[in-house]
């Protein structure tokens, strides 16, 4: 009896060390798991607002080195420094360029001049629909801050002059730049954040980050697809419902996704929504009866420009400029509610989810 006894005494007690060393073990990948180490199939997320918007990276491989998220951070928050005219801040280059308009030449950072290089080809291939230079315009409307208002025809007339892409000089030997007109004013606001997750993946990846989302306020960047070696799925947002309710998904790897929409910023007066996709062309917010194009594309800095130049286009002259360049699908919706999707997107990989929307299969 006191044998049996005695044996029972001794399995409880290698149990209970058992026990102590599972608590231990769970306890140390629970830490982990706060601190942002990932276990195997569960993503780690990081967030910060930059750019004036919510920043969030998300990494599904086992993070050895979590400064990884800190070097991102740091990256776009430099590239909103270089590129704002919003903030208060010495260090933008563009407010430096602004305010020489019609006078010096300011030289500028490999950054600043690549992404005004872009702008002005993507003003080139738009037909002038997307113009960085639409800055004085945008300031007459002050769409997404508490001054936002209706300025007067005699306003939008007396600035219009002043947006012309073609009057940014670029000195690619000197890398300098210079807005011929006094009053110029260049806003890279439809274009910055594309680049600054372009440069968000290539930290990623030379991290070694195999699997990871960056999204910055809707300027999605796939890096790989997840884990299992399935796409990413991504919500498409309903123009006509609260932020974050989807109308459809879209599945991706290696791409980038960026919408334009009349639902993104926006204010009312008089009965009557004002967005903030303004044409260059008219200095009001375009009326074409589009509500929303997301363009599918390798990168973001092309998706954003692009989603903008082929929102102002319109249906039919933006679904032809997208069938003519290369690796770049466009999926769009119209005030009816009518989904039209360019010729090569699978169809495999897109799903209405909404079912108020309706498919359209041609033009």
């Amino acid at each position: 009896m006191k044998q049996r006894l005695k044996q029972k005494n001794i399995a409880l007690g290698i149990f209970l060390i058992l026990l102590i060393i599972i608590s231990a073990i769970t306890a140390c990948s629970v830490t982990r798991q706060e601190e942002g180490k990932t276990q195997e199939g569960k993503p780690v997320t990081k967030t910060n607002f930059l750019m004036g918007t919510l920043a969030k990276v998300t990494i599904y491989d086992q993070i050895d080195d979590e400064t990884v998220f800190t070097r991102i951070f740091d990256r776009i928050r430099e590239i909103e420094d270089r590129m704002t005219i919003n903030k208060d801040t010495d260090k933008s280059e563009i407010i430096k360029l602004n305010n020489a308009a019609g006078n010096d030449y300011v030289e500028l950072s490999p950054d600043t001049f690549f992404v005004l290089q872009k702008g002005k080809y993507y003003g080139g291939i738009s037909q002038g629909k997307f113009d960085i230079t639409i800055g004085p315009i945008v300031k007459l409307w002050n769409i997404d801050t508490e001054k936002a208002a209706v300025p007067s025809q005699d306003l939008i007339s007396e600035k219009l002059p002043l947006i012309d892409y073609h009057r940014l000089e670029l000195e690619e030997g000197t890398r300098k730049a210079k807005l011929a007109t006094e009053g110029m004013m260049v806003d890279l606001g439809a274009i910055a954040k594309g680049y600054a997750a372009d440069e968000a993946a290539r930290i990623l990846i030379e991290a070694g980050i195999k699997h990871a989302i960056v999204n910055l306020g809707g300027n999605i960047l796939t890096v790989g697809n997840k884990p299992d070696g399935t796409l990413f799925r991504i919500g498409l947002q309903d123009p006509y419902r609260p932020r974050n309710e989807n109308m459809a998904v879209v599945q991706l790897q290696n791409q980038s996704l960026v919408s334009s929409g009349t639902y993104e910023k926006f204010f009312e007066a008089d009965g009557k929504r004002y967005h903030h996709i303004i044409d260059p062309k008219t200095g009001y917010p375009a009326e074409n009866g589009l509500v929303s194009v997301s363009i599918i594309t390798t990168n973001s800095i092309d998706a954003d420009a692009l989603s903008t130049s082929i929102f102002l286009l319109g249906l039919e002259e933006g679904m032809n400029l997208v069938e003519e360049l290369e690796d770049v699908e466009a999926i769009f919706v119209t005030n009816d509610k009518k989904v039209y999707l360019s010729s090569g997107i699978d169809r495999d990989n897109f799903t209405l989810i909404n079912e108020d929307y309706q498919l359209q299969d041609e033009r």
